[in-house]
């Protein structure tokens, strides 16, 4: 979303209403644009019997459209709560303009029930404004074939980074999407990310302080950097999701498409995951994405990849200076056999984080397990490195479970300094009563 007094724009409240089903009638506003600029809208909206982990009752398609033309996309993923729904409309010159939402009865589950739209706001930002340029060059995201109709793998949020460069300033965008189809093993993914979203840049550009586009480039199959070529719609990039593991191309056939309204953030210091910290709901779906597929069982063993319930899991945010190495964390609880040791890596290689800088983690505990009161870092070198293995932590940001609404509690550690690992040594620990 878009931070409170970041844009300086003009608001436009409009209907408050109700529909049921596809016989909804279309609910409409306006918004009024004085010289070219980019717009948002925030739709709020609920659907009465969603539940994204319920097969049959996943989710409300509304379609968004603009004087007529079709926009966006936006699946109803929270269900039936009342939640806010950021959506780019794409870029508009003079005039009077009217938005429409309706609900698209060939995207939505059979079984949804009323479906309220209680309002919309459209937020306008000018060319002159601070926050123009970045909203300008955002992707628009169409769906992968496979997923249309089956609600998977669907784009949560959009943000963005942005750096100076020897031309000018850059702006790179990554896509939080509910889950990945194919890829990593669920089991892996909590233990090296933290996580069961996946996460990817889809797109970067460079830009002169002439306002020149200088390079364009995208994330295309198997995580290569490819120069992007492909169309656009104004300065929007036209991308299209091709891969099981969501990775994009700058051509595709399908016309469903999806546009986030991007968010700055900077992630000095931090993992990428403080964006879904920052809209929590996110950690709620796609756990419910898991449920529906299967992925969460009662005690699975590690390496089988599904996980057990993701309350049982604790996450940690940790900082590190790493050169080729590999490193585990482990968290110290009591339960009815006594204190224990839990590590991430639960006795696989394949689970330890191999990426230095700041990254995430979890690790399940039994499920009468006390909530932890230490951690412990230990480091491997990498097999077959042409350098010397080295590892020291320098921050742990965050450590927290989820509560009962499968969002994250407050952290219950934080610590900041130099903490030098032994390759192939004992742990260091941490006490959370420092």
């Amino acid at each position: 979303m878009i931070a409170a007094g970041a844009i300086a724009a003009t608001l436009v409240r409009p209907f408050q209403g109700r529909a049921r089903g596809a016989e909804s009638p279309a609910r409409q506003t306006s918004f009024v644009v004085e010289r070219s600029s980019e717009a948002i809208a925030t739709v709020r909206a609920a659907c009465e019997r969603c539940d994204w982990s319920a097969t049959g009752r996943e989710a409300a398609a509304l379609r968004v459209s603009v004087d007529g033309r079709y926009r966006t996309h936006v699946m109803l993923t929270q269900g039936y709560r009342d939640a806010d729904y950021q959506v780019l409309l794409g870029r508009y010159g003079h005039g009077s303009h009217r938005v429409t939402v309706d609900i698209d009865p060939s995207q939505s589950a059979p079984q949804i029930g009323t479906v309220r739209v209680t309002g919309v706001d459209v937020t306008v930002v000018g060319s002159r404004n601070p926050g123009f340029e970045a909203l300008a060059h955002a992707p628009i995201l169409h769906a992968r074939p496979n997923t249309i109709g089956r609600f998977t793998d669907v784009p949560l949020l959009m943000w963005y980074e942005t750096a100076p460069t020897a031309h000018g300033r850059s702006y790179r965008y990554s896509v939080v999407f509910s889950n990945e189809d194919g890829g990593t093993a669920t089991d892996r993914l909590m233990a090296t990310w933290g996580r069961t979203t996946d996460i990817e840049f889809v797109y970067g550009i460079e830009i002169d302080e002439a306002g020149r586009v200088v390079a364009e480039e995208f994330q295309g199959p198997n995580h290569v950097m490819t120069p992007f070529r492909g169309r656009h719609e104004a300065s929007h990039p036209l991308e299209w999701t091709v891969t099981d593991n969501n990775m994009v191309s700058d051509r595709g056939t399908t016309t469903m498409r999806y546009a986030p309204a991007p968010e700055r953030f900077d992630l000095t210091d931090v993992s990428r995951e403080v964006v879904m910290d920052a809209h929590p709901w996110t950690y709620r779906v796609s756990t419910q994405e898991m449920m529906r597929e299967g992925k969460i069982g009662a005690d699975p063993a590690a390496g089988s990849g599904t996980i057990p319930d993701p309350q049982r899991y604790v996450f940690v945010e940790a900082c590190a200076e790493l050169a080729a190495a590999r490193l585990a964390f482990g968290v110290h609880a009591r339960t009815a056999q006594g204190a224990q040791w839990f590590d991430s890596d639960r006795g696989r290689d394949e689970f330890r984080i191999v990426r230095g800088g700041c990254f995430r983690g979890a690790v399940p505990l039994p499920a009468d397990a006390s909530a932890p009161d230490a951690i412990r870092f230990r480091a491997w070198p990498q097999p077959d490195a042409k350098e010397p293995a080295a590892v020291r932590m320098t921050r742990v940001n965050r450590v927290f479970t989820l509560g009962d609404d499968l969002q994250p509690k407050p952290s219950m550690f934080q610590w900041m300094g130099s903490l030098s690992l032994t390759i192939d040594g004992s742990p260091r620990e941490l006490s959370f009563s420092r």
